[in-house]
């Protein structure tokens, strides 16, 4: 694709990237059957072809305008068409610069400017998430339907297994919003490794995902760098990986070092952070020999494989695989690789295309008649839990260690 970048954006770090993104560009069509916004409403300007043309003209001095914006907020920013294009366009990166230039010269009417400030400041702040979730609960006989099914009810909190020392360690980043939402994921998931005989410390810091899909990079550089300063530490005293169980998340960690490549104070530790980020899938498979399935786990599932894991992190198909390994029976899932349109704060900014896609991905789910529906994401987890009616859990509930 050919581009003539205006001043002074061409010359800039973030100009520059463009220009080397729409330049890979061959505009073949590949990522259009991939989209799911374009599935749903067939209308090239919510495609990745389109939505890159569109991009690609402001960056080029035409102004950005609301329609602009109204298309790329329809982007779920799934990542399926990165995994459909055969020359590997970073779409993500050029559809968050979009969105950044669209809060800058065409920011949304007031209402949705306040409901998307508002979402940055709740999510990631977890005590304050924690206790507005808690109000909620008590409301939820008081809510409208639809209100009420994005309300969960409460888990019960699990304890952390006290570190032994001496042995292998990792650190647990347990999010913003999951210790809420599902209290009992992480503690789990550091018994798992107790019983594996790795050490778990629990690190508590934010992405800054919301931030940045949202139009607010600096914001979610902030948020990084405390991150950054939270992961030394831990990296000092011999952390050999940082585990991310929400997949989003994780996904978002790994860029950390490509977010603050032009942070001369941070893109050195960036860096080192991100080159120690997994899924617990990846360090999980190398102990497959010592795992079996939890004991009170059914045996027959249909497994949601979260964008962020798959198209995001590159690792879809690894999950289903350690699960037969131990046993369990995967029932097929069409159309797997399309969103459930939970993609962060995407069901509350779009949720009639996000109910869509969810009623579609739930039909697919349950065609193979499973006993539960997994999943690796918690947002993907209760987006889908609000409508399904069969138990929606995360993947890592199925297993245990070995006696």
């Amino acid at each position: 694709m050919q581009t003539r970048l205006a001043e002074p954006l061409a010359t800039t770090p973030r100009g520059e990237e463009a220009e080397a993104i729409l330049r890979q560009c061959t505009h073949c069509g590949f990522c259009l059957p991939a989209c799911p916004t374009y599935r749903l409403l067939g209308d090239e300007r919510d495609s990745p072809r389109g939505r890159i043309y569109q991009v690609k003209q402001v960056l080029e001095g035409a102004p950005a305008t609301p329609e602009l914006g109204r298309h790329l907020d329809r982007c779920l920013t799934c990542r399926a068409c990165e995994s459909a294009c055969p020359v590997g366009v970073p779409y993500h990166r050029l559809a968050d610069l979009g969105r950044e230039i669209v809060a800058e010269q065409a920011p949304p009417p007031a209402p949705a400017r306040w409901l998307r400030w508002g979402l940055r400041q709740v999510l990631p702040r977890r005590r304050l998430f924690a206790t507005l979730l808690g109000l909620g609960r008590l409301a939820r006989p008081l809510l409208p339907g639809t209100l009420a099914a994005k309300v969960p009810p409460r888990e019960a909190a699990q304890p952390w297994p006290r570190a032994q020392g001496g042995r292998r360690r990792v650190a647990v980043m347990t999010g913003c919003v999951q210790p809420a939402l599902a209290p009992g994921l992480d503690p789990r998931l550091a018994t798992l490794l107790d019983g594996l005989g790795i050490d778990a410390v629990p690190l508590a810091g934010c992405c800054g995902a919301v931030d940045q899909h949202l139009g607010a990079p600096e914001a979610a550089r902030r948020r990084l760098r405390r991150l950054v300063d939270l992961c030394r530490p831990a990296l000092e005293a011999g952390t050999e990986a940082i585990l991310v169980s929400a997949s989003g998340c994780g996904a978002q960690l790994k860029e950390v070092g490509v977010l603050l490549a032009e942070d001369p104070d941070y893109a050195q530790q960036a860096a080192r952070v991100a080159a120690k980020v997994r899924d617990p899938l990846e360090l999980l498979e190398d102990e497959r020999s010592r795992l079996a399935p939890a004991p009170d786990a059914p045996r027959r599932l249909a497994f949601q494989s979260p964008c962020s894991l798959q198209h995001g992190q590159r690792l879809g198909g690894r999950v289903e695989a350690l699960l037969g390994a131990l046993g369990f029976e995967l029932t097929p899932v069409a159309d797997a690789g399309l969103c459930c349109g939970s993609a962060g704060t995407y069901s509350l900014l779009q949720p009639e295309l996000a109910t869509r896609l969810r009623d579609d991905k739930l039909r697919h789910l349950q065609a193979g008649d499973p006993e539960w529906v997994v999943t690796a994401n918690i947002g993907c987890q209760t987006h889908l839990a609000a409508a399904s009616p069969l138990p929606v859990r995360h993947w890592l509930e199925l297993l245990a260690v070995k006696p």
